[in-house]
């Protein structure tokens, strides 16, 4: 999967498409997920035209590593979710290429709670 340019969440970052902006810092912009899988469902995404974690881990910046998790780990606490917040816990998935069902060819983490999750995958 390579980068497009014109995928949703560049045009997000432009400008040209609205969000629900929960937190943003330089290196990147957490919103509410269009169409949420749980009570809470946020993504975080990096500023950067990263592809993948892979792509991100190889490429981006350490400026850009430290500030993207460190949104992440905000989100878990804005939310409520995080277990230092008062919550009972979170679930982070990212999606990596066409047989991980990745939707948006730019990297992008869900964080997902406000219920029980139940299993991660089913059994084959």
């Amino acid at each position: 999967m390579t980068y497009d340019s014109d995928n949703i969440f560049a045009k997000i970052l432009r400008g040209e498409i609205p969000s629900k902006k929960i937190f943003e810092n330089e290196v990147a912009l957490a919103f509410h997920d269009i169409n949420p899988m749980a009570p809470v469902h946020v993504l975080v995404i990096p500023k950067g035209a990263y592809v993948s974690h892979d792509d991100f881990s190889a490429n981006a910046s350490q400026n850009e590593k430290s500030g993207f998790t460190e949104a992440v780990g905000e989100v878990a606490k804005i939310t409520g979710l995080a277990q230092s917040a008062g919550g009972q816990g979170y679930r982070l998935i990212t999606n990596s290429g066409p047989e991980a069902n990745q939707e948006v060819p730019h990297y992008h983490v869900h964080v997902i709670g406000g219920r029980n999750l139940g299993v991660m995958v089913g059994k084959i």
